[in-house]
């Protein structure tokens, strides 16, 4: 007698973590300023990379506005390219 595996459900085997608002949303940031650099430094880590979007909980589109900022900002002397 053959078993009907499509019968038993079978448990998850990880739970799914709620997702967290972006940052930008809950504050209700539109325009991103290059010259504000204490907004900027939450997206940066110490040695001054760019953090990622899986770190920072930033939506995709927000994500690229911060980085042109960044980089604006890197440009312009404002923030360094790498930690001194």
């Amino acid at each position: 007698m053959a078993t009907n595996n499509k019968t038993l459900k079978e448990a998850p085997k990880f739970k799914r973590r709620k997702k967290r608002p972006c940052p930008l949303t809950v504050d209700q940031i539109n325009v991103l300023d290059h010259n504000n650099i204490e907004q900027l430094q939450r997206f940066i880590s110490d040695r001054g990379k760019i953090l990622p979007r899986r770190n920072t909980g930033v939506s995709a589109k927000k994500q690229r506005i911060v980085a042109n900022a960044i980089k604006r900002a890197r440009n312009l002397g404002l923030l360094p390219y790498c930690a001194e």
